[in-house]
């Protein structure tokens, strides 16, 4: 595979792993338990 070929399927990769996280937190339960997760860490 190409340098440019594999530079493109990474920033495809980034990019469709950045729009899941944001879809994610558009649920507020989501976003309320993850919270309480990193809070139990402590």
């Amino acid at each position: 595979m190409t340098t440019p070929a594999r530079r493109w399927i990474a920033g495809a990769a980034a990019a469709a792993v950045l729009l899941a996280v944001f879809a994610a937190y558009l649920n507020p339960h989501f976003v309320f338990d993850v919270a309480n997760a990193v809070w139990a860490c402590f």
